[in-house]
């Protein structure tokens, strides 16, 4: 097995076999910038900083989410470096993933809801989080990043994941989230989760890092679909900025 399949051991954000296709939808045309993917007129680049955490954040995303500049799970690997993405196909398990479930060192965890009685033996708490990490553990939250839709059929088509415990997550927070219409508003979308997760961890200073970065890629592409530059920075983004500054 190689370093970079040991825990504690990965390099930066990094995403298994990405699909490549040009995106095209509505504000295909828009000039964005090559590296935030978000319009010109309100670049996020400024305000990417960094934050450690103790647990993981391993993504199984969809592969139409890979092509939506709307996606915040992209956000999570820009505050943490050791996010991991993974691109989801129903009859070709990534073999990066399922190496990485294997490796003794992390203990793994499916985000999921506890709504159907069929897996009710999986669920577990928070409490079972913390034993992961007395028995010197790193915990990792698997996040299946799409739609409701699509992330029940990653559950219920991935029989690799069968063995893992069930973490539903607990909150009562509404999604914050306004470029696309949830079913719900107790529907987070998938950086609102991660960053609910790390916080009920502990891991506060990044999951209020996270949190601001969200807001901040929400303002900005918001202000951009009205084709409005935002001249004076939220909150958010002057606290990112401040970050920033006390890291140089």
């Amino acid at each position: 097995m190689s370093d970079e399949m040991q825990p504690g051991a990965e390099k930066g954000a990094s995403i298994s076999q990405p699909p490549r296709r040009e995106f095209k939808a509505r504000g295909s045309f828009v000039e964005r910038c090559t590296d935030c993917r978000l319009p010109q007129l309100n670049c996020l680049c400024s305000y990417r900083t960094s934050a450690d955490s103790q647990a993981r954040i391993w993504l199984l995303t969809h592969p139409l989410e890979h092509y939506k500049p709307t996606n915040t799970g992209r956000l999570i690997g820009d505050v943490l470096a050791e996010t991991r993405v993974f691109t989801w196909y129903r009859t070709f398990p990534d073999e990066q993933l399922l190496a990485l479930l294997d490796q003794p060192g992390f203990a793994p965890f499916i985000i999921f809801p506890d709504d159907h009685s069929d897996y009710a033996d999986r669920i577990v708490g928070q409490d079972a989080v913390e034993d992961a990490k007395s028995a010197g553990l790193i915990p990792v939250f698997i996040i299946l990043d799409g739609t409701w839709r699509q992330a029940r059929r990653i559950f219920r088509r991935s029989s690799y994941l069968d063995r893992l415990p069930i973490l539903p997550l607990e909150t009562q927070k509404q999604t914050r989230y306004r470029l696309r219409k949830p079913a719900s508003p107790s529907h987070l979308c998938t950086a609102e989760v991660a960053a609910e997760l790390l916080r009920q961890n502990g891991d506060v200073d990044a999951a209020d890092t996270l949190d601001d970065y969200f807001d901040t890629f929400n303002a900005s592409y918001a202000a951009s679909r009205a084709h409005h530059k935002l001249e004076q920075p939220t909150a958010a983004m002057a606290r990112l900025l401040a970050r920033k500054a006390g890291r140089r």
